[in-house]
């Protein structure tokens, strides 16, 4: 019988003697969890001493739009201090460190460059490397693992989306990524920062691993965080992906495609997913992709590229598509696809497989470098 997979947090019994003794601080949020419980709320009652909690982007416990600035707080329900990393801070200091031992990093990622969270793993890694700190990685799963894909992001495209020379997808888990960070010398001296690592237990990158818990407001659904790496490179155009409504991410569409498309949304303003998304109280027509299958994903291994070569088409003013003069909602596409050529490419015209083929050589060459940091096949 196939064993359920275990993440590295829950395997109390293997880590919970390391702590003992120790000052420990967490970087956590509201995916962090030991069963159904959050892993901050079961170490402490496990009496685990924890002096301090560091918060990511939508803060500790995962309530913040994305994007909005996060203040230190003290938890109600343990009253252990929080320092945001998505504030003023990026990195603890040394001074948020100098009480504590063992900084512990838990925290579910979906395997896109874009997505902020390997972001704060490199500046953890950078404060644990400057401050003699040992940092201990729970591992999660990544659940669009088994795609690597996409452009590799060229350097004078560095950005808060795109922080290291990888492609859209990474392929790797959060504790495999740490690994590279490490091993490439990203942000920090050569092997600098001391690792620990509890690995996921009875997992490969091809196991299908459905989040317990919504990594962020608005993946919300396993369809939206599996559409996602695909879908998101539409954050740099007219086109809406949704946010606004309660179904991001598995939608597509813009008021100009109206007599195109049948199907339509209509992004409002959300508290807590998004205020004032593009399109605000305005029909969009488009794409549903609600009932897509995401095992055509699995089975490619590939980024579906598809949705944008076909909207690019059908939209009919086609010098508004990338411009991000039109609202302070629509972002930058270079620095989403990690490159010139891809934006450059839709408006040509060039075949998806000329496109793929473009990606190739930087695509084979950080496969090669992956492989020296995988710790499960």
């Amino acid at each position: 019988m196939k064993q359920p997979v275990l993440t590295g947090a829950d395997q109390v019994a293997t880590y919970l003697p390391y702590l003992r003794g120790k000052r420990i601080g967490m970087v956590v949020n509201q995916t962090s969890i030991i069963g159904s419980k959050p892993s901050v709320d079961s170490l402490h009652s496990l009496g685990v001493n924890i002096v301090k909690v560091f918060g990511p982007e939508h803060g500790f416990r995962g309530n913040a739009s994305n994007g909005a600035r996060v203040d230190d707080e003290v938890d109600a329900k343990t009253s252990i201090p929080i320092i945001s990393l998505y504030g003023r801070n990026k990195k603890p200091s040394a001074e948020h460190l100098a009480d504590v031992d063992l900084l512990i990093f838990d925290i579910q990622d979906v395997g896109a460059r874009f997505y902020t969270y390997i972001n704060t793993l490199n500046y953890i890694m950078e404060a644990c490397a400057e401050n003699r700190k040992e940092l201990l990685i729970l591992d999660r799963p990544n659940p669009n693992g088994f795609i690597v894909d996409g452009p590799i992001l060229e350097d004078h495209l560095h950005s808060g989306i795109g922080m290291h020379k990888i492609p859209i997808t990474h392929g790797m888990t959060i504790a495999e990524f740490a690994q590279m960070i490490n091993g490439e010398g990203w942000g920090i001296p050569k092997n600098s920062c001391k690792l620990k690592i509890i690995k996921v237990a009875n997992y490969t990158h091809d196991t299908p691993y459905v989040l317990p818990v919504a990594p962020s407001p608005n993946l919300n659904t396993q369809q939206s965080i599996l559409l996602y790496p695909s879908v998101c490179l539409f954050e740099g155009t007219i086109i809406s992906q949704g946010r606004g409504t309660y179904i991001p991410f598995t939608v597509l569409g813009a008021p100009a495609l109206k007599g195109q498309y049948s199907f339509s949304f209509r992004p409002v303003s959300i508290k807590g997913m998004k205020e004032a998304p593009l399109h605000q109280d305005t029909d969009c027509y488009g794409l549903d992709l609600r009932k897509y299958d995401p095992n055509i994903l699995r089975k490619t291994r590939q980024l579906n590229l598809q949705w944008l070569i076909e909207l690019y088409k059908a939209y009919p003013d086609k010098d508004r598509f990338f411009d991000m003069s039109q609202s302070k909602e629509i972002g930058n596409f270079d620095k989403l696809a990690g490159t010139e050529n891809l934006k450059k490419q839709i408006i040509a015209g060039v075949s998806e497989q000329a496109i793929r083929q473009s990606w190739e050589p930087g695509l084979a060459e950080y496969r090669q470098m992956r492989k020296k940091y995988l710790l499960y096949p």
